[in-house]
Parts: structure tokens; sequence; C-alpha cells
């Protein structure tokens, strides 16, 4: 930086204003500090160099709520929080102010913060600013800038899908959304999504915090990697314009708890159709077939006659094309000649179509000049359309800071799509490349170069998506999927990690691409199961990338192989069959999995889970492995290594686990190798889990729900504890009453166990008996309302309890 000035010139900040919540700091020139106290573990500020705001409004912050106003919300309205009392001290020196979790102290000369934490009785300094200029006040250039000093031994996790460690120490990374075909889950940077948001964690003193920059900008994170001998250990964010305005959120304990009040911040997750949480084929090649619609059929056919559970299919874009190119919402009637006959067939075996849509109309659209006419794309200063490359062709992109956009948008989503069965969208190609300072967006009125928001027309877009479905069957509940996005796109999609390499060093590092997401706010996603560029993958690579695929909320097999293969669940005999079982062990997982995205709408819980973020106390948890928690009651351990029969797994430590599948117990603190067959992935269930289980037999044609509960009760005095939501799965009835929930707990001593079962709120179909699984090793007695149960049988390790229920 050899534009700085001497620190001499640095402003000198008095406060100016304290109103409720917020206070002003001025200083003589013109710079200016905003102080926000949001919560008690939530307080916000933002930095103006020239004392004006320069950043657009938010379209991020959205408390406890669904939404955000869709022209965006003013960044000085404080709805949706509840201020804490909090303390306000002043000297000729420093600010300081004082929540029951939050120290804050404001140097006044220069405006550097130090940020303390109450962890127990003591307060605990856990951030500084960095003393050689922490921020940018219009001196050096007009990017935005925050210098913090770093500490030896912290963690930093999040900055959503980044490739490589969960752990972002000593890396750099570009958040600025691209189309990154075939890139390497270990080195690619930047990828498809924009989330300036993670977790520091301080494992010496157990505290944390995170940082959520709410800037629309490209922007960049260096987290260490960076040295300069005249300023010590530092990290730093630059934005490439607008305004510094972050949050700073307290996370004692457990960094989950930054995560959660982060995805709090920012908008309450979807809660979407059931039928999301199903095995959702998908391949390029189908549709791309002149016989488009006779090979979709076949996809059923191979179902059944595999025996293949599945739910959706994502229908590629081939089905828009017009000889080689893709045109939204264009049906290609030779590939398809029956559009309505096609969408019920697949209807009538119980799968739905998730159709790719495109926001970009190439410039021989059939749409192109009537879109051009009525304002609706991405103009240049002269009036042009701003012409961007688009898959083979040129294009124009449409720009939905425009609200006709967004009508014409959300028509042809209905009429091209919905209105034929199609049940959902899948937002594709939607990073928004556009890097000319010349495009303009409409702005809702207010225009400004396009290039300075692009993840917002990504965010309008999903939104428009979901809109349209909204409006066309308002008592169902939308689902769709987007490959990119920004910080709340929870709030209306699905997500994946984008055009993945086939190589067993990506299935290692999706597993941590998905953490990585999740500690983001982010829990409803997946990957391409076996690869989607490259090569195909090998019987044994494919077998271990469903293996893992299966316990993530997303779990679509979908490919685009270079050799023209197609990655199907029967695509190698000699895995077909464990393949097909690792689907129906997916689907008996289903009501476990339906109940943590229920914990994620309903209470912000990240669904997978870090092994440090879940075991902080645990020193060996800190490690960067390749395990994770699903919730807080399962650890799953991939293979994702060639040639591997067993799997090591180290078990945290204090608590016992017991396999899944034998039901042997292990004590934790200790590492333990466990067979790993194909289609018995390595599953350990922690001590005081109760688990929803889907135990009725299930068949492509034939698919059934039956609930019971697999349990490991605490081997002392303790109770254990779970249950699971239960609705209809798909409408929007749910708001207003229509559903109700299992609760299930089993209070153990040293001789018995005493389980209750409780059935609570709406019932869809009443089910005489309820079976609780428990070890086969646990031979406490089992008592319910006073009555001992005997086990019915014992098999693969686990008793069967069986209890009659009255309603």
């Amino acid at each position: 930086m050899s534009s700085l000035r001497n620190l001499k010139h640095r402003p000198r900040f008095s406060l100016s204003a304290h109103t409720g919540n917020h206070l002003v700091l001025t200083a003589d020139a013109s710079p200016r500090i905003e102080l926000f106290v949001l919560a008690d573990d939530i307080i916000r500020v933002l930095v103006l160099p020239d004392g004006e705001p320069h950043g657009p409004r938010s379209w991020a912050i959205a408390p406890g709520a669904d939404d955000v106003p869709l022209e965006g919300r003013d960044r000085r309205d404080m709805s949706g929080f509840t201020p804490p009392s909090f303390e306000v001290s002043n000297d000729v020196d420093h600010l300081i102010v004082e929540t029951a979790r939050i120290r804050l102290m404001v140097e006044l000369d220069g405006g550097f913060c130090s940020w303390e934490i109450l962890h127990g009785a003591a307060w605990h300094r856990v951030m500084s600013d960095r003393k050689t200029q922490a921020y940018n006040f219009g001196w050096w250039d007009a990017r935005v800038y925050h210098y913090i000093e770093r500490r030896r031994g912290e963690m930093y996790v999040g900055l959503g899908e980044r490739a490589g460690s969960l752990d972002r120490a000593n890396q750099s990374y570009e958040m600025r959304n691209i189309d990154a075909m075939g890139y390497s889950a270990r080195t690619t940077d930047p990828l498809y999504k924009h989330i300036p948001f993670y977790v520091t964690w301080q494992p010496e003193t157990s505290t944390g915090f995170g940082l959520f920059y709410d800037t629309l900008a490209d922007c960049r994170f260096d987290m260490g990697r960076e040295l300069d001998n005249y300023h010590g250990h530092y990290r730093h964010f630059v934005a490439e314009h607008g305004d510094l305005d972050y949050y700073f959120i307290a996370s004692a304990d457990t960094p989950l708890h930054a995560v959660r009040r982060f995805t709090w911040l920012t908008g309450r997750p979807a809660w979407m159709p059931k039928w999301g949480l199903g095995y959702s084929g998908s391949t390029m090649s189908y549709t791309d077939a002149p016989d488009a619609q006779h090979r979709m059929g076949e996809f059923i056919e191979r179902c059944s006659e595999h025996d293949v559970l599945c739910d959706s299919f994502h229908l590629s874009s081939g089905y828009t094309s017009i000889g080689a190119k893709r045109y939204v919402f264009n049906w290609n009637h030779e590939k398809f000649p029956d559009i309505d006959r096609f969408v019920q067939g697949y209807l009538e075996h119980g799968v739905r179509l998730c159709a790719n849509i495109k926001p970009c109309l190439l410039q021989d659209h059939p749409a192109f000049d009537e879109a051009a006419r009525a304002g609706l794309l991405i103009e240049s200063h002269d009036g042009n359309p701003a012409w961007v490359q688009f898959w083979d062709e040129v294009g124009a992109y449409l720009d939905f800071t425009n609200p006709d956009t967004i009508e014409w948008w959300k028509a042809r989503v209905k009429d091209s799509l919905l209105k034929h069965g199609v049940a959902a969208t899948w937002n594709d190609n939607n990073e928004f490349e556009i890097w000319s300072p010349d495009a303009m967006a409409q702005g809702f009125g207010q225009p400004y170069p396009a290039h300075q928001a692009k993840v917002l027309q990504t965010q309008l877009m999903m939104r428009a998506s979901r809109d349209a479905q909204r409006e066309h069957a308002p008592d169902r509940r939308p689902f769709l999927v987007s490959r990119s996005g920004g910080v709340g796109m929870h709030r209306y999609v699905q997500t994946w990690s984008g055009d993945n390499y086939t190589s067993w060093e990506t299935l290692r590092y999706n597993l941590k691409m998905g953490l990585g997401l999740a500690m983001s706010g982010v829990s409803n996603s997946g990957h391409d199961i076996g690869g989607f560029s490259g090569p195909a993958p090998g019987p044994e690579l494919f077998a271990r990338w469903v293996a893992f695929g299966i316990f993530l909320p997303r779990f679509s097999i979908h490919s685009w192989n270079d050799d023209g293969t197609v990655n199907e669940p029967w695509m190698y005999p000699e895995v077909t069959q464990q393949v097909a079982s690792l689907i129906k062990l997916r689907y008996r997982l289903i009501p476990y999995l339906y109940e943590l995205l229920w914990q994620s709408h309903s209470a912000y819980e990240p669904v997978l889970r870090p092994m440090f973020a879940e075991f902080p106390y645990d020193p060996r948890c800190l490690a960067d492995g390749d395990d994770m928690m699903l919730g807080s009651s399962m650890l799953v351990a991939p293979v994702v290594e060639a040639g591997q029969s067993t799997r090591d797994v180290y078990l945290p430590a204090g608590a016992r686990w017991v396999s899944y599948w034998s039901g042997e117990a292990f004590d934790g603190g200790q590492t333990v190798s466990l067979h790993a067959p194909f289609d018995q992935p390595v599953v350990l269930l922690r001590e005081g889990s109760v688990i929803p289980l889907n135990v009725a037999e299930q068949h492509f044609s034939r698919p059934a729900d039956e609930r019971a509960f697999i349990a490991v009760p605490f081997a002392g005095a303790d109770t254990a504890r779970g249950g699971c939501v239960e609705d209809d799965g798909e409408s929007e009835a749910w708001r207003t009453g229509a559903q109700g929930r299992w609760n299930v707990t089993i209070t153990s001593d040293a001789s018995t166990l005493r389980i209750s079962v409780e059935r609570e709120g709406w019932t869809q179909q009443p089910q005489p008996e309820i079976r609780i699984l428990v070890p086969a090793d646990e031979v406490r007695q089992a008592v319910c309302d006073g009555r001992a149960l005997l086990a019915d049988h014992t098999a693969d390790g686990w008793r069967c309890l069986t209890i009659s229920m009255t309603y």
C-alpha cells in the first residue's frame, strides 16, 4: 500500500449522536462511523469515509423473516430487531459499548475497534482492528478495506462453497460468481456463490464470532496468506465498491451459535416439499438426444426394472434447443412431440420434473427483439443490449431489477412449464457474468452499473421463479434449485456445488465444500453425484460417491461426461444392486433429513456440521478430516480413497457411539476401524440420540411411509430425546395448523428404560403401533406406560420394541 499516508493523518472521532440503539461517531474532515446495537450478540458497524453512504439497499438482512421487499431493504431499517439494553461510556480516548454478550471499544484516534466476548464470568478479547490502518478513509483508492489482526491458532470457516480445506486459514479467496465448469474442488477459485460471511473460532478459549460483510460487490478475503513486515500478522477484506458495512456476531461455547444467528439475520430457510429429499435423476444426454421423449421414458423403465426409488428428474436444457443452441422457454417439439403426455407419464410414476431455465437470451432467441423493445434486458449507455458471451453464442441478460422483467419471467415460467405440470424450476447458468462498466441495470428506478451487483440479479431471478410457482399453485410449497446465489438464497432454493470434475479428489473436497456452505447459512445443498465433467466414474468411485451423497439434503446423480457416457444408478451392473440398496437407505433416512430441514427452517440449525463445530472441546476434532455430522446425532464417515474396504474413524470424546449396521457400541475418544462395504457406509449414532426412520418396504412402484425410531439410550442415568415433524409433505396447510410431531424420550437408570412416545397435533394417518429399535446388547428392562415391553425380534444388532398407540 505505497499510497498510505502517515499515521498522523488518521481521523479523530467523537460521539456526535446517540439515539436509541444507534450511535454516530464523526471526525472533523468527513469520516463517519455508525454503530447499531441490534442484539446482545450482534453489533453492526458502518464506516463512511466521506460521511455519505454509497452502497445500495440490502437484500440480505431479513431477521427472522421470509423475505425482504422486492426493491430491497433500506439500510437504516431496524424492523425485525429488538435492541437490547446496553451501556455506553466515553472518555477522551475511547468509546465503549457493552451488552450482555459483547464489549466493543472504539479508539477515537483512528476509529479502531476491539471486540470482547463474555464467556463464563470473564471477558475475552477476540478481535482487534489492525493498528497500522484498518479502514480506507478515502486515501487509497475507491475500494473498501477492512484489516484485522490475526491470532495464532485461529480457525476460519465459511465463505460459502470454497475449494480446498474447510479451515480457510492462510488462504485467499475471491468472490466473483463465475461458471467454473469442471473445477478442481481442491484449488479452483472463484466459484459460483457470493457469501461474504465466516466464523472465526479460537480453540484455546472456546470463543469465536461471525463476521458478515453486507455487500453485493465483487470482493476478496485474505485469511493470512498475505504477509507485510510493516503490519504484523493480519487478515483482510476488500470490496470493489460500496461501503464497509459489517455485522459482528458473538459466539461462545460453540461456533454453531454464530451460524444460527447469521441464518436468522438473513432470513428463514425455505420449508420445501418432502419429495425434494428423494433421489433426483438427471443427465444432459437424455434431452440432447433427438428422441429425447423416448429416452426420458427409458429412464422410468430402468428405475422400475432395477427397483430404484425416484421422486424427481432434472430436465436439462436440451429440451429448449433449436439446432445446437439453447433458448430458454422454448420447447423443441421434435424432441418432445407431446409435452403434456410426457409430463403426465412421469407424474403417474410419482416423478416430478424440474426444468432447466437460464437468464440470458441469445441474440437470435425468438423472443429477443420483443424483450429488447420492452426494455427487459441489461443495456449499455447507448440503449443497445449489453452483449455477453453465453454458451456458444452472444446474448444479453435479462434485468431483474426491472419489475416488468420479473412479470415477463413469471408469465413464461407459468405458461411454458407449470401449466404443463412441470413441478419446479432449475435456475442454471445464472452467474450473470457482466464485466463491462458500460452495462447498466435499471435498479428499480435508480440505475447503476450492472457489474456492481451481479449477484443481486441471481437472487431476484430465483425469487421470480419461486413467485411464479406460488402464483400458479398457491396451495403447494415451491421447490426450486439454483446453481449460483448469494446471502439470502436459502430463503428460496436448494443448491448444489456446480459442475464438478470426476475424481476421488473431488469426492473428498466436495464434502468440505458442503460443510462450508452449511456453516455459511445454506444447509439445503448437495453435489452432482459421480461428477459432472470429465471421465465417467469407475464402478468403485461411483458406488462410494452414491454412498456419500445419500446423506446430503440434495441427492442427484447428474453428468455431462466427456466420453458421452451417462451417470445412472445402473451404469455398472456389478454395483447396481448396491446402488439401489443405498438409494433405499436414503429413503429410510428421509424422516430424519426432513426433521433436520425443519430444524433449519424453524430454529436456523445447520443440517451438516463439521466435527469441530459439534465437538469444539475435543482437540482431535479440530483436524481437517473427511467426516461430518448429519445433525447432532449421526456421524457419517464416507470412504474417499480408492481400494479401501475399511474406514478408520475418530469418535469424539464424551459420548458412546453405536454402529448403525451392527449395533456395536464404542467409547468416544478413540479411533476405530470399521468395515465399509459399498452398500453399508460407515454411520455411527451418538449416545442419547433418537432418530426417526421410514421402515416401510420400499419399491419404485409402491412408495410407502411407516414411522419407527432407532435409539441409543444413555448407559447411565439420563434421558435420550428425539422426534420428527409430520405433515402432508407438499401443501401449505402446515401454515394453518396441519402439522404434527412425534416426540420420543427414553429415560434410563441402572436397570430400566422408561420409554414415552407421544403424537401431538395433526395426524394424516394414525399409526396403530410404533417400533423402537435399541442396540441388541441393551439388556435393561424396557417399560412404557407402566407396562413391560418385550422385544419382538433381534436382528442386525438391534432389538425391536413395539408400542401400541392410542389416539
